[in-house]
């Protein structure tokens, strides 16, 4: 068997753009040979589905998965809503909301864990790459525990069970019955999903934000003419304003508009007779943040298939 260099593996991967160890493994299996190695990666689609990692992958599915005590959100992404209706493509998010919900939700350590059917998480998303034909990413993940108590999920626009567009996951900490819990933790899930709250808490919210919309506040109070002592309180009564509107435990109740949040949950507390805490929450909601770049399906389609485009 010839000698698999450092050199070699790393010019095989400059002319695939497949990993590192997958390019070492195809120059064993070639026994060094640079063209066979190439084309053994491409066999293997490894090749292509470095190739598809440079396209936008903002569609998907966020899967969600609770077990008493514990909760996991995951995030996996592709390139159109299509994939997310894909049986292979769902049932790679629900292995790995599983996998997270029992192990952790660092993506790079989640990504070394091993699938039920074999393989690591990571192989068997580059495989769904090349098999599929889009490209996909696991972007993130979130465990959220209690040692008492119950974390509650709920998905909203659900493709399958445990699978949808927005996965809300409540954590609440108490010695309140399951069916107490599971309840209000549907409530609040709900509200979570429908009100998207940036921190649990007002003193949680970011501050760089908070300064953010306080300049814009500063400049819209200047525009009224003003004494500076006045434009001062109007600001600071429009930051306060804008802590209580996006701090989940002082938001108000989307389903009457009208009770805080911690005021929901304490009532909860008094009508089941023991003390409940909400002490966390999470909100996926698929493709946020993501940069979508523009483009003209029909153009794309006419462009794969050959067909010239009318100027």
């Amino acid at each position: 068997m010839a000698d698999i260099t450092a050199a070699m593996v790393k010019d095989l991967r400059e002319k695939s753009g497949a990993g590192m160890m997958d390019c070492k493994k195809a120059l064993a299996e070639a026994n060094g040979d640079m063209d066979a190695a190439l084309d053994w990666l491409r066999t293997k689609g490894l090749a292509a589905a470095q190739k598809k990692s440079s396209r936008t992958a903002a569609e998907g599915l966020v899967g969600v998965a609770t077990s008493g005590t514990v909760g996991a959100a995951v995030e996996v992404n592709s390139e159109t809503d299509f994939v997310a209706k894909n049986d292979q493509f769902q049932s790679f998010v629900k292995d790995v909301t599983a996998i997270a919900l029992k192990s952790t939700d660092d993506v790079e350590a989640l990504k070394n864990e091993a699938m039920p059917q074999g393989g690591t998480v990571a192989e068997v998303l580059t495989n769904n790459v090349a098999t599929i034909g889009e490209n996909q990413s696991l972007r993130r993940a979130k465990r959220l525990e209690v040692s008492k108590g119950a974390v509650v999920s709920y998905v909203h626009n659900q493709q399958a069970p445990g699978l949808g567009k927005i996965g809300v996951l409540v954590a609440l900490e108490s010695d309140a019955s399951d069916e107490v819990l599971q309840k209000l933790g549907k409530d609040l899930a709900m509200h979570v999903a429908a009100a998207f709250p940036k921190a649990l808490n007002e003193e949680d919210l970011d501050e760089a934000e908070i300064e953010r919309e306080r300049a814009i506040a500063t400049e819209k109070a200047a525009e009224s003419g003003k004494p500076a002592d006045i434009i001062a309180k109007m600001v600071e009564g429009g930051i306060a304003k804008y802590r209580k509107e996006h701090a989940l435990v002082s938001q108000l109740f989307v389903m009457d508009g009208k009770t805080k949040i911690s005021d929901v949950v304490a009532k909860a507390a008094k009508d089941a007779g023991a003390e409940i805490q909400l002490v966390d929450y999470v909100r996926f909601q698929l493709g946020e943040g993501i940069e979508k770049e523009a483009s003209d399906f029909a153009a794309e389609v006419a462009a794969a298939s050959g067909v010239p485009q009318k100027a």
